[in-house]
């Protein structure tokens, strides 16, 4: 655990961006407050490790577990026509997975999606619970 990481505080600031939906075997999924592609998510590790290789054996094949299970749950909510995975980590370095969902003709297709794009999409909290429910309901 990390005093200066927020997904191990959990704090004000992790909730600024992302909401928990679930708790799978060893990470915590959430759905991003910024919906520029619709469902986009993130898996975050259940303890402070920075990289894929800090993980043990079991770990790492738990973690890509949940990120399976995650994906799935996005495919079959929001029917995305691809979904991009992207691990950063030089800000936040807390070992996390981007999960975000693409579509032809839609935001970013055919090109890396902006982590910070310009005009996040925030949605009102009813319509996020709805998200989550969508989510949950493949899970």
């Amino acid at each position: 655990m990390s005093k200066d990481c927020f997904y191990c505080e959990k704090d004000d600031r992790l909730q600024d961006l992302m909401i928990k939906i679930e708790e799978l075997q060893i990470s915590d999924f959430y759905l991003n407050r910024d919906q520029t592609h619709p469902g986009r998510c993130i898996l975050a590790f259940n303890q402070h490790k920075k990289e894929v290789f800090e993980l043990t054996s079991s770990e790492l094949h738990r973690f890509m577990e949940d990120l399976s299970i995650a994906a799935k749950a996005l495919q079959e909510a929001f029917a995305p026509d691809k979904i991009n995975y992207a691990i950063f980590g030089d800000i936040v370095s807390h070992l996390h997975v981007h999960l975000v969902p693409k579509y032809k003709n839609g935001e970013n297709w055919g090109e890396a999606f902006q982590n910070s794009p310009p005009s996040p999409q925030k949605r009102s909290e009813s319509d996020y619970e709805q998200l989550i429910h969508r989510i949950k309901k493949q899970l």
